[in-house]
C-alpha cells in the first residue's frame, strides 16, 4: 500500500463524518448506530438517504448541499476513495452528511427497519454475467426493503443500456410505482435540482454524445419480487472506471494534498 493511501486512511480515522466498523467487530455485537443515526449522529429527525457505492463521495456531498433538510450517507468499501468527499464535507462545514465504510451486502447490519427513506444507486457495475450482484436485482431489493420506510424510494442513475433495460423490466414486471423513467435524462423534460450534479463519469459519456438513464421508483414491503425472464443485449463499449465521481473543485483539493 502506497504512502498516499496510508495517509488517507489515517486521516479518515480522525474524520468525524466517517464511520468504520470492521467485520470482526460487527460479528461480536450489534452496530451501535443501528437505529440511532438520527439521535446519535445527525441529531435531528430529517429523512436519511443512502448513496450505495459512493466512490469518492462527491455525489453524496452534492446532494447534501442541495437538500439540507435531509441527511445523506455515502456507502463504499473503498476507504481511500471516499476520503475526498469526507474531507470536502468537513472543509465546507456540511453537517448533514456521513460516510460509512462497509460492503453493501451488509447494509441491514447498520440500519433498522424504516430508518432509511431513499436509496441512490449511481453508476454501478452492471454485472452483466451475475444477476445476484446487480444492485437493482431482486436479491438487493429485498435487502433495501428491510431498511426502507414503506414505499421508500430507489433511484438508479446509469450509463449502461444493459442495466437500464434490466431494471426497467424488473420494475414493470413487479408493478412498482414509478415517478421517473427516462433513457435520456439530460434531453428529457424533467426539471429537478439533481440535474445540477453531474459526475465526471457522466460528463465523459455526455461529451461523447451518449445518454444517461434514470429511474426513480417506489419499493413496497409486500410484493413477492420476480426476476424478468428476458434476453438483454450486453453493453459493447469499454467503460470508464466505475464508481469514481468527480468534481473539479474536489479533485483540485485532492491533487494539492498529494
Amino acid at each position: 500500500m502506497g504512502k498516499g493511501k496510508l495517509a488517507k486512511f489515517a486521516d479518515m480515522e480522525k474524520n468525524p463524518l466517517v464511520v468504520e466498523c470492521p467485520f470482526a467487530v460487527l460479528q461480536q455485537g450489534e452496530f451501535s448506530l443501528k437505529g440511532h443515526w438520527h439521535q446519535d449522529f445527525f441529531h435531528n429527525d430529517n429523512p436519511i438517504v443512502l448513496e450505495l457505492g459512493c466512490g469518492r463521495g462527491e455525489y453524496t456531498v452534492g446532494l447534501a448541499g442541495l437538500y439540507p433538510e435531509k441527511n445523506f450517507i455515502g456507502i463504499d468499501i473503498k476507504g481511500a476513495r471516499m476520503w475526498t468527499g469526507a474531507k470536502s464535507a468537513v472543509k465546507e462545514g456540511i453537517s448533514n452528511v456521513a460516510f460509512l465504510r462497509t460492503n453493501i451486502e451488509l447494509i441491514t447490519r447498520f440500519f433498522e427497519p424504516g430508518e432509511v427513506s431513499e436509496i441512490w444507486i449511481t453508476f454501478p457495475d452492471p454485472q452483466m454475467k451475475k444477476v445476484r450482484k446487480r444492485l437493482t436485482s431482486s436479491r438487493f431489493l429485498e435487502l433495501y426493503r428491510e431498511i426502507l420506510v414503506a414505499d421508500g424510494i430507489v433511484h438508479l442513475k446509469t450509463d449502461s443500456p444493459f442495466l437500464y433495460t434490466y431494471t426497467d423490466a424488473l420494475v414493470k414486471l413487479n408493478n412498482m410505482p414509478t415517478e421517473v423513467n427516462t433513457s435520456d435524462l439530460y434531453h428529457s423534460d424533467i426539471v429537478d435540482d439533481i440535474l445540477e450534479i453531474k459526475t465526471f463519469y457522466e460528463q465523459q459519456w455526455l461529451d461523447r454524445g451518449l445518454t444517461i438513464k434514470y429511474i426513480k421508483f417506489h419499493l413496497d414491503h409486500t410484493t413477492q419480487l420476480q426476476e424478468p425472464d428476458i434476453e438483454i443485449e450486453e453493453d459493447t463499449y469499454r467503460s470508464f472506471s466505475r464508481g469514481y465521481i468527480q468534481c473539479p473543485q474536489l479533485l483540485e483539493d485532492e491533487n494539492n494534498e498529494e
